[in-house]
């Protein structure tokens, strides 16, 4: 049973946020524009106030043995609290999604038909241990008219307070409506639970986390759930790639960030190059600090060249580390490599290195982009630029992993809708 304090406050939030939507939904671009350079400024302003809340939530996280990849994406400093102000400032600067004309034409009958865009309405974040994600997900829900509804994670339970506290109060201040930016501090999972049988206040849920919260969100949500997937991202390195450009893209899709969703988790590499280049490839991973899990052929390539590597096992193809741990499998060639990553992968971001100066691998690179089914798909290039702000989509609220409405790095466009506006001169159906 859920706890009636719990309950009262997540509707308590819910419905300031519904009461909000109408009002913010009709505020112009240049309102949410100056609310979103508000909110940058308070940021700034506040920031030693926003860093000794997350000092609390990591001397809390340290304490309870979290792993340090789980640590890096909780913690807060300087740089990072003004990396929020300026995606908070990058926002201001795309085009407003709000009023776009999709389509307009005359009916047979004279009706004249425009659709245009507009917000979803109140839009419910759920998520884990990023507080950036409630600075992120406050801008873009009020960059597009939509109200926000945030729901953290319990370790940065007051890093997350503390930002939400100040992105509310100077976006009330700039003018937006009391209630646009609404965060339910109660970390207890039952308030979660309770979030998403708000169908008819919330509009949409988006689950920000890891595959067991994304899982849990659209089993029982009533409301509707844009998934935002997990990474078991891949690099196929195939015979004809370069070897430093394959050693590039590994290191870098890999070890730029291990916590990251588009951090690579396993590495493919043709059987017939592996002698070759997959020494050097273990080596630089070995360097980096991570532990490899190899197939046999990977294994015994390892084990003559002095790199450490243990056995892997079936669980480790379908494994998001999101540590300095990566799996490492010989493949026979490209069909194979696809058919791995389509069986294992969670259609998040996959990468191929081949030569597409040379004939076959020019065909590999266009059968691994056209096979594998995937939101993000690289030829040459890391899977580390997988994310909003590097597509130039601004600030992200997530990356899509499904097929419907938004895949992909989402941003301002995902969270509209459209509706038809029908204007007539007193037309009626026979």
């Amino acid at each position: 049973m859920i706890d009636e304090t719990v309950r009262d406050e997540v509707r308590r939030v819910a419905e300031s946020a519904r009461a909000a939507s109408s009002a913010l939904g009709q505020t112009t671009a240049g309102e949410r524009n100056r609310a979103l350079i508000a909110m940058a400024r308070a940021l700034r302003e506040h920031a030693a106030d926003i860093i000794a809340a997350n000092g609390r939530d990591m001397d809390a996280a340290r304490e309870a043995g979290t792993k340090e990849s789980l640590l890096d994406r909780l913690m807060l400093d300087e740089s990072r609290v003004e990396a929020m102000a300026c995606a908070l400032e990058d926002l201001v600067v795309l085009p407003d999604p709000l009023g776009c004309v999709q389509d307009e034409r005359q009916l047979y009958n004279g009706i004249e038909l425009t659709r245009v865009s507009v917000p979803l309405g109140v839009v419910a974040v759920v998520y884990e241990a990023r507080p950036n994600v409630t600075a992120d997900a406050a801008g873009i829900c009020l960059k597009s008219g939509n109200a926000a509804v945030l729901r953290g994670g319990s370790l940065a339970s007051a890093s997350n307070e503390a930002v939400a506290r100040v992105l509310h109060d100077a976006a009330v201040s700039a003018g937006m409506p009391q209630g646009c930016i609404g965060l339910i501090a109660s970390t207890d999972r039952a308030a979660a639970d309770e979030l998403m049988q708000l169908h008819g206040v919330i509009d949409v849920l988006i689950p920000r986390g890891g595959a067991g919260l994304i899982r849990h969100c659209v089993e029982h949500s009533k409301v509707p759930v844009i998934e935002t997937g997990t990474g078991n991202c891949h690099v196929y390195v195939h015979a004809t790639a370069d070897l430093e450009m394959a050693r590039a893209i590994v290191l870098n899709a890999k070890c730029r960030r291990y916590g990251v969703c588009n951090a690579a988790e396993t590495l493919l590499i043709d059987g017939a190059a592996a002698e070759v280049m997959l020494p050097r490839l273990l080596a630089d991973l070995q360097a980096k600090g991570v532990l490899l899990h190899a197939d046999e052929c990977a294994l015994r390539v390892a084990r003559a060249h002095g790199v450490k590597a243990e056995a892997a096992v079936e669980r480790d193809w379908a494994t998001e580390y999101l540590a300095p741990e990566m799996a490492v499998k010989c493949v026979g060639g490209v069909d194979e490599a696809i058919d791995h990553v389509n069986r294992y992968g969670t259609r998040h971001s996959e990468a191929i290195v081949a030569d597409p100066t040379d004939a076959e691998g020019a065909a590999a690179l266009e059968a691994f982009l056209n096979r594998v089914d995937a939101a993000a798909v690289y030829a040459n290039a890391s899977t580390a630029f997988t994310d909003g702000g590097q597509f130039g989509l601004g600030a992200e609220i997530g990356i899509s992993t499904q097929k419907l409405h938004a895949r992909g790095p989402f941003a301002l466009a995902a969270l509209t809708s459209y509706k038809y506006v029908l204007r007539g001169t007193g037309q009626v159906r026979a």
